[in-house]
């Protein structure tokens, strides 16, 4: 996959300055309604006995891709991406990791290794992990139904997070599941709420562009434990051609028990054993 627009990638180059005025103009580009190519109500995790991973390996090269497709797959259903990335501080790279999956079944796995160019700056994520991120969608050979991202879309200062900003670039439907929330209020308090619970997230006076009955996300207490009395919400914002609404809808059908989707849960697994595999070599 290429990008449909070169102007708006992010450039690690830039100034602060520069960087926030590209985002806005991604914020305005965006579109926070649903353009799927697929029904979302298709889009859920569902094991069956066949399901596994595909196997790969990556000692060598700096982008890898797993060759033969699980053919226990079901075309039919959508092709959902998960995103996510581990680092090698002492070697300043970022490892990217892509987790293509039809209902609960891991059919692409695709991996780029790439220099890390500045550091993490609030608000800015997208210019220190986009590059890489799209090195790695290089290498995808479909175009997925839907993109999740461990990180915020529209929840975003200027309404352009990393899942917005990637998402724009390719014109893909993206959704962005952070774990904290960066900006915005909850409309109602979040604390030790049961799983499935969920509540709209509003835009506050730190979103720019949007006046506060705007609805920039949701947080979704996907997990409680019995042995655990608190355990977070994650937060859930629409990245490009997918609503609010739709985007927590869809990440509650991706989850299987854990706290976070399964898209991007496989995807920080992988990109942790590609992380053990440079470390063991």
């Amino acid at each position: 996959m290429q990008p449909t627009d070169s102007k708006r990638i992010p450039d690690p180059e830039m100034s602060q300055d520069e960087m926030k005025a590209l985002q806005r103009q991604i914020a305005d580009a965006a579109c926070w309604q649903d353009t799927l190519s697929v029904n979302p109500e298709m889009i859920r995790w569902e094991p069956t006995e066949t399901t596994k991973d595909t196997t790969q390996k990556t000692i060598d090269s700096s982008t890898s891709t797993t060759d033969i497709p699980n053919q226990d797959a079901d075309e039919t259903q959508p092709l959902v991406a998960g995103v996510d990335q581990a680092f090698r501080t002492e070697q300043s790279e970022v490892i990217s990791a892509i987790v293509l999956t039809r209902g609960a079944t891991v059919v692409d796995r695709i991996v780029a290794v790439t220099d890390l160019s500045i550091p993490y700056i609030p608000g800015l994520l997208s210019f220190r992990e986009g590059g890489p991120i799209l090195a790695a969608f290089e290498e995808i050979s479909q175009k997925p139904d839907i993109t999740m991202f461990d990180g915020s879309g529209r929840m975003h200062y200027r309404q352009a997070g990393l899942a917005t900003h990637i998402g724009v670039v390719l014109d893909i439907p993206t959704i962005g599941v952070a774990k904290s929330l960066l900006c915005g209020t909850p409309e109602s308090d979040t604390a030790q709420r049961p799983a499935g619970w969920q509540t709209q997230i509003n835009a506050d006076e730190t979103v720019e562009d949007a006046d506060t009955e705007t609805v920039i996300g949701h947080a979704l207490q996907t997990r409680q434990y019995d042995s655990r009395k608190i355990i977070n919400p994650v937060y859930v914002s629409p990245g490009h051609r997918v609503s609010a609404t739709t985007a927590v809808k869809i990440t509650q059908a991706l989850c299987d028990g854990y706290k976070l989707p399964e898209p991007t849960r496989r995807a920080d697994a992988y990109a942790d054993e590609i992380k053990r595999e440079y470390s063991d070599n």
